[in-house]
């Protein structure tokens, strides 16, 4: 019987052939299996123009998230950030008359100078997510409203107490983490005198309209990692013994730092104004 063998280079080409079919079925078998980014045929989300995980929704904007601070060095605010007060300088920060605030800068952290009056940003925001850290002095003088006291301003009328309030009695709605005069913060989570503590405050701002409130405004604040406000109503702008009072403004205004006469500390103070949601 005559054997007849197939030539090498026939053989080495089949095979060749079939390895290259193979991996092509396998390219198109991975590229029929990635998973969708969204959608075209879903419903429309009810008051939106958007429908459930739709294709062509903007994405969010990609930020590098900060870091948390320690006793001893503040941590670095979100890349998207407005710095306020970095330690250095108060080139963010005006007097009530426009003149250069006047507090002491040193160490890394500004402190209320007795009499300089109130600080101010340059700048005016609106809906923000605000980050403070203060430092109460130690040991402590005074009691009640008389120990550590000053405020954070929003738009330069609605006061987040900032108060030593560790073992020092006072009254609810004036206490550290409150809305002044209008609602006590949930819990007391005071550190004691001499430790840097920190708030993160989210606000919106009260819309205004024909002269008349509109939208009422909103806080949320957690002192030292804690909710203290959660979604708090603002009833109006604060005041000491009396009402909150209706003052209509615009959708922006500054930060406001308050002097109350002690001397208290501040450091690591940003700001990162909240756009709409798509």
């Amino acid at each position: 019987m005559l054997n007849v063998m197939k030539a090498p280079s026939i053989v080495a080409g089949s095979s060749l052939l079939v390895l290259l079919s193979w991996g092509l079925a396998q390219t198109a078998l991975a590229q029929e299996k990635k998973a969708p980014t969204g959608y075209t045929d879903t419903p429309t989300i009810p008051g939106s123009k958007w429908r459930v995980h739709d294709d062509a929704r903007p994405r969010p904007l990609v930020i590098t998230p900060g870091t948390f601070s320690t006793p001893d060095v503040p941590g670095k605010p979100p890349s998207d950030a407005v710095v306020l007060f970095d330690g250095a300088n108060l080139d963010a920060w005006r007097t009530e008359k426009g003149e250069p605030a006047k507090w002491k800068v040193e160490n890394g952290y500004v402190e209320v100078v007795k009499g300089a009056g109130d600080m101010y940003t340059r700048a005016e925001f609106g809906d923000s997510q605000l980050h403070v850290e203060w430092r109460e002095p130690s040991p402590p003088s005074g009691d009640s409203q008389g120990r550590g006291n000053s405020g954070i301003f929003l738009l330069g009328l609605y006061e987040v107490q900032v108060l030593d309030c560790y073992y020092n009695l006072t009254y609810a709605d004036g206490q550290a983490g409150s809305i002044y005069g209008q609602s006590p913060p949930l819990v007391n989570a005071c550190r004691p005198p001499g430790e840097w503590q920190q708030y993160d405050i989210v606000f919106t701002v009260p819309r205004f309209k024909d002269g008349q409130l509109a939208v009422p405004g909103y806080v949320t604040i957690f002192h030292n990692g804690v909710v203290v406000q959660n979604h708090t109503q603002i009833l109006g702008a604060t005041g000491h013994r009396t009402l909150p009072k209706l003052v209509v403004h615009g959708p922006q205004g500054p930060i406001k730092l308050q002097d109350h006469g002690n001397p208290v500390r501040f450091r690591n103070i940003w700001i990162r104004p909240l756009g709409q949601i798509q």
